[in-house]
């Protein structure tokens, strides 16, 4: 059999900077929160005012740390080739805000966080919500965010920008807070979660309820994390991150090692990439918030949320757009994009869509992709004009 990642030792308890809410949370499918906190990181410094903060969207796998050194990993921010000093999110003119997502593990609260009632306080000892955490929605993210933003005295914010999952959100923002939102830049998303990436999704929760250590959603109790199952879900969905043609040029067919006598000795290089992708993610992420924000994305359907009308989402918006597509992608396809373009025209909103000619497939826009940047930009430039931004 082939080797299983590592388990990982539990990490300890990192400081987040965070806002907590003492009157809590409604949730869309009726629960209450109690009391909810929202993790943040933030960069560059908000004008007299506040009229300069631009708020990235994470996607599924990522935090708020956009622009820094990963508390956890040690790893440069997911987006410092966009978020900074001269580059396209400027932070010598833009203050750019991040926030953990409602169900994250990084600090905001989620499966991670003690309950409210805590199961275990007969013994003196708080457990975490763990796998009875409540069902979340995109919408229940943004609404989290929007309490960080008034809470930092933010009124509008200038742009909502998030790729992939942070698009969602994006586009959530506009249809939800439309007076709050001057300009949102959804990248690489769509207006739904498709058949067939839920299909992945569900392949990816399925290998982590597979795995021994699961222990029905409870693994913290004997000291466990869902290692393996938890590391072949981010290798089925890292796969759908990148096109043919980046496997191709990355990898080909090349063989890690010399030739070996037996079938699982020498490990094609596509191989190991996956098995260190997904031993790198265990040691970071939490198997129960995975399960949260999947099913948080797969139930996103804005369309449905407005009487099966999307440009009713968008009704009356004064809202500027601007859709990012890729070419390669074919986790979400430029087709969908384009959807939320038409949509938008037939709500008389001001769009403007692009699509990225590349092939390095749906993870473009984490990578150094130059048209992309210019993109960006180039459409805040002209959206700061606009909004006279000093």
């Amino acid at each position: 059999m082939s080797e299983a990642p590592a388990l990982p030792e539990l990490p300890a308890p990192i400081p987040h900077q965070a806002v907590s809410f003492a009157d809590g949370l409604a949730l869309d499918c009726g629960i209450r929160l109690a009391r909810h906190t929202v993790a943040y990181r933030a960069y560059g410094r908000l004008n007299a005012q506040a009229s300069n903060a631009i708020l990235v969207c994470h996607a599924l796998t990522g935090d708020q740390y956009v622009a820094e050194t990963h508390p956890l990993t040690g790893r440069e921010g997911w987006w410092s080739t966009v978020v900074g000093p001269g580059r396209p999110l400027d932070t010598d003119r833009y203050f750019v805000l991040c926030a953990n997502v409602l169900g994250g593990c990084m600090g905001s609260t989620g499966p991670t966080s003690p309950r409210e009632e805590p199961a275990g306080a007969e013994r003196g000892v708080p457990e975490p919500w763990g796998i009875d955490f409540p069902a979340v929605t995109i919408r229940d993210m943004v609404r989290a965010q929007k309490r960080l933003v008034d809470h930092l005295g933010i009124r509008r914010l200038f742009a909502v920008v998030g790729g992939s999952m942070g698009g969602m959100q994006a586009l959530e923002w506009a249809a939800s807070y439309p007076k709050a939102v001057f300009a949102a830049i959804p990248i690489a998303a769509a207006s739904f979660h498709s058949a067939q990436n839920i299909a992945f999704h569900e392949v990816g929760r399925q290998a982590i309820f597979a795995d021994p250590d699961w222990m029905g959603g409870q693994y913290w109790r004997a000291g466990k994390v869902p290692a393996r199952g938890l590391a072949v879900a981010r290798m089925a969905a890292h796969i759908t991150y990148l096109s043919e043609a980046a496997l191709t040029r990355k990898f080909g067919r090349r063989l890690r090692g010399g030739q070996g006598s037996s079938l699982f000795e020498d490990m094609f290089e596509v191989e190991s990439y996956l098995r260190h992708q997904g031993s790198s993610f265990v040691r970071r992420f939490d198997a129960n918030s995975y399960l949260t924000i999947t099913r948080a994305m797969d139930y996103f359907d804005l369309a449905a949320d407005h009487g099966g009308d999307l440009a009713a989402a968008f009704a009356e918006t004064k809202t500027r757009f601007c859709l990012v597509s890729f070419s390669s992608d074919w986790l979400f396809p430029t087709a969908q994009s384009r959807a939320v373009a038409r949509a938008l025209n037939r709500a008389a909103a001001n769009v403007s869509f692009v699509e990225i000619e590349t092939d390095k497939g749906h993870d473009a826009f984490l990578l150094d992709e130059p048209d992309f940047h210019r993109t960006l930009a180039g459409f805040l430039a002209g959206c700061a004009e606009h909004a006279r931004l000093p």
